[in-house]
C-alpha cells in the first residue's frame, strides 16, 4: 500500500488543490492531506474548517475516494511528518516553471534529509495554472468573484465567512 503526503497550507482549498488530490489518489493507495499548521500565522480559515471543506470537495467530485483520504495537522518538517504517518510519496502540484524550480530546490533538500521519501511533482490542470490560494483570499477580500476558482464548499464557507 502506498501512501501520499500532501502538504500545504490549503487556505482555503482551491481547484488547484483539488486537481493534484485526485490525481494523487490515482498514483497511491491513499492520500493524507497535511495541513501546515504555524503559530505566528493567522489563516483565514482555522484548521477544522480547512480539513471539512477538503472532505466536503472531494466528496463532491469523488465520492468513492472518501475512505482513501485522511486529513491531519503538522508543524513540524514535512519530511518528519510524512514519515510520522508512514508515506513514502510527497506529492507536490507544479503549476509554471516558478514552482518547478521552487520544488526542485526543496526535492533536494527534502531527500537529503529522508531519502526513503520520494517527492512526485504533479501538474497543474490548464483551468488551474493560474489559481493561487493568496489570490483567491484577496480577490474574495475585496467583493471579487471566485466561483471558477474554488470548489462549491469553499465558495459557500468564503460567503459566510465573509457575509455575503
Amino acid at each position: 500500500m502506498t501512501i501520499a503526503f500532501y502538504p500545504g497550507s490549503f487556505d482555503p482549498m482551491t481547484n488547484g488543490h483539488l486537481d493534484v488530490l485526485i490525481q494523487s489518489l490515482n498514483v497511491a493507495s491513499n492520500v493524507i492531506v497535511a495541513i501546515g499548521v504555524h503559530p505566528g500565522k493567522v489563516p483565514m480559515f482555522g484548521f477544522e474548517e480547512r480539513a471539512d471543506l477538503i472532505r466536503q470537495s472531494l466528496n463532491d467530485v469523488l465520492p468513492d475516494a472518501m475512505d482513501r483520504l485522511r486529513v491531519v495537522s503538522f508543524d513540524n518538517l514535512v519530511v518528519d511528518a510524512a514519515r510520522s504517518h508512514g508515506a513514502t510519496l510527497l506529492v507536490r502540484g507544479l503549476r509554471d516553471g516558478t514552482d518547478l524550480d521552487y520544488e526542485m530546490q526543496m526535492a533536494g533538500m527534502n531527500r537529503q534529509m529522508a531519502p526513503d521519501i520520494q517527492t512526485v511533482f504533479l501538474p497543474a490542470g490548464t483551468a488551474s495554472r493560474p489559481i493561487t490560494a493568496t489570490l483567491v483570499r484577496q480577490i474574495a477580500a475585496m467583493g471579487g468573484h471566485v466561483e471558477a476558482f474554488v470548489p462549491k464548499a469553499v465558495l459557500e464557507a468564503l460567503n459566510t465567512k465573509l457575509k455575503r
